[in-house]
């Protein structure tokens, strides 16, 4: 397992972190995730500090608040040993004040996840969206209280659009406070939308990635074929509706590179996806979870070893898409190269 900088900011994370979505199972929606309880947790737990992960990620919304709950219940007795990242943001009912990141709701929500997690500070909570109703200033104000009390020690990101992101990061800047230092975001070989002007932007201003379903939602795990039937236990069944897009020749056409691939490493479909990503510019960590330790252990056997340039090269290609407006100009015309630095470059 390697180690990587979050971003400009001082926190460390490992490449591959843990997602505990799986964890709890409570509503329709969220058992179809998985349904794992506290003693598997703490075997996920256990593989997990073997493997060398140091990140466990959660979320308010998980199965409200039963996430948070059975990973906590799984750490008792390790908190120095791991890193715990959660999220608020989303609806947690439909009455007023149970969604947004205004200040009431954002100190509501940390003091919950602290109680559900069993601990006195989170490493990096991160607003699970952007919030068009609270004004920046009182969010960042609100954030810089909890990080000044010691509550959360860095604040992120999700799902938010590039100017929102840099709204924020310029707001903060102006007010001297503490700057986001990580957007987690969804990426992979069937989604590869974040490249287009989050990652520049991730690059710019030294923000760094940490990706969600990096298997596509599940379309990655090897198990989805072309011209076959989804299969039972996939959870696609129940959540493909929520999840993202993806068009069936792509998807198709990725998974048969992916299978020669696999065939060619001796690794399997799931694992060279996630090596894949690994690679790519601004990826702080890959995500991953799992519904039991059968499964956790193939995704943990992503790492220690890596493809070579040219099997990158063809994922690079099968996966390709044409850049949206106004992106793709820079992409087909050498005239908008010497008018703007390369994508990756720096400028601030």
């Amino acid at each position: 397992m390697e180690y990587r900088q979050v971003g400009d900011s001082g926190l460390i994370v490992s490449e591959l972190s843990f997602g505990a979505a799986t964890f709890g199972g409570r509503g329709d929606f969220f058992e179809a995730w998985g349904s794992v309880d506290v003693d598997e947790a703490r075997r996920m737990v256990d593989a997990c500090l073997d493997a060398g992960i140091t990140l466990f990620d959660t979320a308010d919304v998980y199965s409200d608040g039963a996430s948070e709950e059975v990973l906590g219940a799984a750490l008792r007795g390790r908190r120095d040993q791991v890193l715990i990242s959660t999220k608020a943001g989303l609806p947690l009912g439909a009455g007023p004040g149970q969604a947004g990141t205004s200040r009431s709701r954002l100190i509501e929500a940390v003091e919950n996840a602290l109680r559900r997690l069993g601990t006195d500070h989170v490493d990096l909570f991160q607003l699970h969206a952007y919030d068009a109703h609270t004004p920046v200033d009182e969010v960042l104000d609100t954030l810089d209280g909890l990080i000044g009390q010691g509550k959360i020690r860095y604040a992120g990101v999700s799902n938010f659009s590039g100017w929102q992101l840099m709204k924020s990061l310029s707001a903060a800047d102006a007010a001297h406070r503490s700057r986001y230092v990580a957007h987690q975001v969804y990426y992979s070989l069937i989604g590869r939308d974040y490249e287009w002007e989050l990652m520049p932007l991730a690059v710019d201003q030294g923000v760094g990635a940490l990706v969600w379903s990096p298997l596509g939602w599940g379309r990655l795990t090897g198990r989805i074929r072309r011209g076959a039937a989804v299969p039972e236990r996939s959870r696609l069944h129940a959540t493909a509706d929520a999840g993202p897009p993806v068009e069936e020749a792509l998807l198709f056409d990725v998974v048969d590179e992916l299978d020669a691939i696999a065939e060619e490493t001796g690794r399997s479909v799931p694992q060279v996806a996630l090596n894949w990503l690994l690679r790519r510019p601004t990826v702080s960590s890959v995500i991953v979870g799992a519904r039991d330790g059968a499964q956790l252990a193939e995704n943990l056997g992503a790492v220690g070893w890596a493809l070579s340039d040219e099997q990158v090269a063809r994922l690079d290609a099968v996966s390709a898409r044409e850049a949206p407006y106004p992106y793709f100009p820079y992409h087909r015309q050498a005239g908008f190269a010497r008018l703007n630095p390369p994508m990756f470059a720096r400028t601030r």
